[in-house]
């Protein structure tokens, strides 16, 4: 049994179990779902809080963002791309909430989080690592991760204050 993002509650059960069984185990863990589902709201709400932080609702909001992006992301995607043999083929950002950076591959395109402007350099500079090592490893195995460590040994903590930070403790 979970609680996903929205407060629903969903439960997983043999194919065969009796329904009366699952509304059985259901009502057994009332009190579990309630503590969960109030720890799942408190987090959308300090969440949202986070995120307000960057109004992006005017043009002008838009363009002062993405040009103070600019000056942030750039200079870190020119010197790591170096070092790590790699180029980006473009380079944007969008107002992003669901993920902090997004790589596509094939076409070597990086998308950048307008939210990254919420988080210390250094936690940014995870993220800008993270995305060139995409250029290198598409997926997240162990090859990944030891790229990580050789180009941001500090990723793992960089990831964790992000999540702090961020109030995103169940994101990846």
């Amino acid at each position: 049994m979970r609680i996903v993002k929205n407060g629903d509650v969903h439960v997983s059960a043999p194919i065969r179990m009796p329904k009366e069984e699952v509304l059985k185990f259901i009502e057994e863990h009332k009190n579990w779902i309630t503590e969960a589902r109030k720890k799942t709201l408190d987090r959308q709400k300090q969440r949202a809080e986070f995120f307000s932080k960057l109004p992006l609702e005017t043009d002008a909001q838009v363009d002062d963002a993405y040009n103070r992006l600019k000056a942030l992301i750039e200079p870190l995607v020119e010197k790591h791309s170096k070092v790590m043999g790699v180029k980006p083929s473009i380079v944007y950002y969008k107002p992003m909430i669901s993920r902090w950076g997004m790589c596509k591959v094939k076409e070597k395109v990086i998308c950048f989080s307008a939210y990254l402007l919420l988080l210390p350099e250094w936690c940014v500079e995870h993220v800008v690592v993270h995305e060139l090592c995409h250029l290198i490893e598409p997926s997240h195995n162990e090859h990944f991760h030891q790229l990580m460590d050789q180009y941001f040994p500090r990723w793992r903590e960089a990831r964790k204050e992000t999540k702090r930070i961020s109030r995103m403790e169940d994101d990846d």
